[in-house]
């Protein structure tokens, strides 16, 4: 009788411990759903930025170059949506050499046994790719809007294809894919130097090797050119502060509701300061209200707040947000009396605004000893800077020797629209 007394117990907690077991793997599913789910989600809207950074460099050039920077920001995302699959993906995420300089894990994708990542296992193998391969064509879009105007079309695509192939992916793996930055204690959240200062190095290079629009500086000084539509460059900036919530939240990498809200709400505030910062400033050196200048500050506080967006309190995004947009006008004033020629403010936003963002983590961030510190984000900053103005700079120049990259002055002169697509983008 007491045999089975006993036989029974155990059968009761056998069946309560599967009961147990049952529950936390259900647990398990539920949150490895949400968070795949959230990964998938955040792809999508940093997807939508491309629209964003179309609608806005469409809207900051002149009308007869719309349908050029509107194609190349077409093919910007297709581009790279492709050589991120074939290389670049497995340079900037090869699965070894931890702490070196370079590493390759082959062509093509390669996913593991059952599709999970080995560093993450919140997600899957293909989540982590569509959500970093959306980041990729970032960089290029950024020298997109820099070189508008005037730089010719397959030279800029060669370029695109080579800088998302190869530069932006070999930077990342640095901090991303856990090489000697990441070793140091580099931090860049989302960011602000591995994309925006990246690009913003590229954008540089190619303007110093393009020159200006014709007509912009003279003798008798600068010429402003404005941009053919305000409305649509706004609806850009929009856009582009939507998708940064998936930009930065995504990058939590899960679904965690207090890390993903605390993002959501340093990154609206930095753009709030962002636009605060660049309507002072720009109105005490010009006494007017120029919403281009509130534009880009808005812009300047999402890339200021992006490298250290999950690591600092709201009173230092604030912060962080307004001195990148006091950076703002004081930038485009700077490159224009060096006669670097940018049309819609794209080294202003994410180069200057970039390592602003990047050195505000050793400042405010909230990190224990030696993560952050001061002196590697300045390596940091110093060695992508270094590695992506000397590759893109070397890479404009040899197209620059060979194809050449700028349209004759006459082509300049009646639009690129009709000289390199045979169509305007208003009847």
């Amino acid at each position: 009788m007491e045999d089975l007394k006993t036989e029974e117990i155990l059968a009761k907690a056998v069946e309560a411990l599967s009961a147990a077991e049952k529950a936390q793997a259900t647990a398990e599913l539920s949150a490895f759903t949400t968070n795949n789910l959230w990964i998938l989600i955040a792809a999508a809207m940093v997807f939508m930025m491309h629209l964003g950074f179309s609608a806005l460099e469409a809207g900051f050039v002149r009308k007869k170059n719309v349908v050029n920077i509107l194609f190349k920001n077409s093919m910007i995302i297709a581009i790279g949506l492709l050589t991120y699959w074939f290389v670049g993906f497995n340079l900037m995420y090869p699965g070894s050499n931890a702490g070196g300089y370079f590493a390759f894990g082959g062509f093509l994708l390669n996913p593991p046994e059952g599709g999970m990542t080995a560093a993450y296992a919140d997600y899957t193998y293909w989540a982590d790719f569509i959500f970093q391969a959306m980041f990729a064509a970032t960089g290029a879009t950024i020298v997109s809007g820099a070189v508008a105007g005037r730089i010719k079309l397959n030279s800029f695509l060669i370029f695109a294809t080579l800088f998302v192939a190869f530069i932006y992916p070999i930077t990342g793996f640095w901090k991303w894919g856990a090489g000697w930055l990441d070793a140091r204690g580099f931090y860049d959240f989302a960011g602000s130097t591995i994309v925006h200062s990246v690009g913003g190095w590229a954008a540089l290079a190619g303007i110093i090797l393009l020159g200006p629009r014709s007509g912009k500086y003279t003798s008798k000084g600068i010429k402003p050119i404005p941009g053919h539509s305000l409305p649509l460059a706004t609806l850009g900036v929009f856009l582009l502060w939507f998708g940064w919530y998936g930009f930065n939240g995504g990058s939590v990498l899960s679904a965690d509701p207090e890390l993903v809200s605390l993002v959501f709400t340093t990154t609206s505030l930095a753009a709030a300061a962002g636009a605060v910062g660049a309507f002072v400033t720009s109105y005490l050196m010009s006494k007017t209200h120029d919403l281009s200048m509130v534009l880009n500050g808005i812009l300047g506080g999402l890339v200021g707040i992006t490298a250290s967006a999950d690591a600092v309190s709201v009173n230092s995004a604030v912060i962080i947000g307004l001195i990148a947009g006091v950076l703002i006008p004081l930038s485009v004033t700077f490159f224009d009396r060096i006669k670097l020629d940018d049309p819609v403010g794209a080294t202003s936003v994410h180069l200057v605004c970039g390592i602003w963002g990047t050195l505000a983590v050793a400042i405010f961030g909230n990190f224990d000893e030696g993560i952050g510190e001061f002196s590697d984000q300045l390596i940091g900053i110093i060695a992508c800077g270094a590695f992506a103005f000397t590759l893109s700079f070397l890479l404009f120049y040899m197209l620059k020797r060979t194809i050449g990259i700028r349209v004759s002055a006459a082509e300049e002169e009646k639009g690129l629209d009709i000289e390199e697509h045979n169509i305007s983008a208003y009847s």
